[in-house]
């Protein structure tokens, strides 16, 4: 794969690539009319984001070991690492597992749930999501514990406005091909979110994140997520950048918090992580192709970096 691939974004964008190839899969959106005294637990769902939008009234928010936020009409809250957390109109009262709060499935991909008590009403949509490219991931992982946007400033992200809006009017509305519109509207949203923080938030300039923003690093981290399989060495790499190879060996580590060999053999190794668990395939050729020599030399490689051998994942690949 060369680095002009017109599939990708322009190479001076790296950070463009990395949300390009955060590829959502929505896996359920559920449409909430809540009332009176509530309270919801968030199942733990790791290799998932969950979010939240407040369509109408308020609730309270509670992740395990942080004060209950209050979300008013309007927020938009990501949870990008799947973590448990509970959703309630008061953070005080005992939550009901999610499952089972009487949660009714109209699609494959589509739900609601109607609690009709006493009391203030609340609207909410809600979805899951999951990603499957290994870019994406490492963004992912390289994200806080939550995103929250709970009042947009005037003439700002007037996108995730319109989003909401629309996502609002469809719910609210439930016409033919509302939930198709839903899904892809909220998977939007949920991008559009994440490009918020990454370009907004202080945190977001440090670490890989940080590296991946840098105009040198960044092209480098690019020649190693397109071409894992080239014989890559901090000179090639410090070159790819148009750095001297000390000034980018000692920036690279600084950032990144990882030397560029390990950085290099990491990746390849949760590349083949990656496949292996998707299908069983000739080691030989998986190690080819992630710049290997001999399947010795790569079988090497992922026990000493993952702590047990490839063979053990080609074995129970489905």
């Amino acid at each position: 794969m060369t680095l002009d691939n017109p599939a990708y974004p322009l190479a001076n964008d790296p950070l463009g690539e990395v949300l390009h190839q955060l590829r959502l899969d929505g896996s359920l959106y559920c449409r909430s009319h809540l009332a009176g005294d509530w309270s919801l637990a968030m199942p733990v769902l790791p290799g998932k984001m969950m979010f939240h939008i407040i369509n109408k009234g308020n609730c309270w928010l509670s992740v395990k070991d942080e004060v209950p936020i209050a979300l008013q009409q309007g927020a938009l809250v990501l949870i990008p690492h799947g973590l448990g957390h509970t959703l309630s109109s008061n953070p005080n009262l005992e939550a009901t597992p999610f499952f089972d709060s009487g949660v009714k499935r109209v699609s494959e991909r589509y739900e609601t749930l109607d609690i009709l008590g006493n009391g203030e009403k609340t609207e909410l949509t809600c979805g899951v999501l999951s990603f499957d490219q290994m870019t994406g991931m490492q963004l992912v992982e390289s994200l806080p514990k939550m995103i929250l946007l709970q009042e947009l400033e005037e003439g700002k992200a007037d996108w995730i406005k319109s989003s909401l809006h629309l996502i609002s009017h469809e719910a609210r509305h439930l016409k033919p091909g509302g939930e198709t519109i839903i899904t892809h509207l909220a998977d939007i949203l949920v991008i559009q979110l994440i490009r918020h923080w990454l370009e907004e938030s202080p945190e977001a300039n440090q670490g890989w994140l940080g590296a991946i923003k840098d105009k040198h690093l960044g092209l480098a981290l690019r020649a190693i997520h397109h071409e894992p399989e080239r014989n890559w060495t901090v000179d090639s790499l410090a070159r790819e950048c148009g750095m001297s190879r000390s000034g980018f060996s000692a920036h690279f580590t600084s950032l990144v918090g990882n030397t560029v060999k390990n950085y290099l053999t990491q990746w390849r190794m949760k590349l083949a992580y990656q496949r292996l668990m998707k299908k069983s395939e000739p080691m030989i050729n998986l190690a080819e192709e992630l710049g290997y020599s001999s399947e010795a030399a790569f079988s090497r490689a992922f026990k000493r970096e993952m702590g047990f051998p490839p063979s053990k994942l080609s074995k129970n690949a489905t």
